[in-house]
């Protein structure tokens, strides 16, 4: 990959505050992540015109305040366990923190997604085998 690419994706990272970007064509491939000293920026999605066709979409729900769990790494949310068992958390659920929220497969390796905190699911932003972003509001509770 020349560096006018990379340029480019930096660029694109920049412009739309981007703390991750995963970039694969054919045989190359580039991961780019953005370290702050201060606390990241709040995470919107990317506008429609720097997705890639079918690029996941990230549902966001600005009118409700409550506090969030995050997507801590790039990978696919799974609600349960196995495709057959409940869901861990369902909306109005109290969970406690250290209760599994969910998975992130991520690399064919499994990671719980566990509470932060206690509090009550007020809605959960992503569906089921969703491709989530790192920073990427996944669990909101209730204010």
């Amino acid at each position: 990959m020349d560096i006018e690419k990379i340029r480019t994706l930096i660029a694109l990272m920049e412009e739309n505050e981007l703390v991750n970007l995963e970039v694969s064509s054919g045989k190359e491939s580039i991961s780019l992540t953005r370290h702050y000293d201060t606390p990241a920026p709040t995470m919107m999605a990317a506008q429609a015109s720097a997705l890639p066709a079918g690029g996941p979409e990230v549902k966001t729900s600005p009118t409700n305040p409550g506090s969030v769990e995050i997507a801590p790494m790039v990978g696919v949310f799974y609600s349960a366990p196995s495709p057959n068992d409940p869901p861990f958390v369902k909306v109005g659920q109290k969970v406690q923190a250290g209760d599994t929220l969910g998975i992130i497969e991520a690399m064919k390796i499994m990671n719980p997604l566990e509470a932060t905190q206690s509090g009550v699911i007020d809605e959960i932003l992503v569906d089921n085998s969703d491709v989530v972003q790192f920073g990427q509001p996944i669990i909101r509770y209730k204010a």
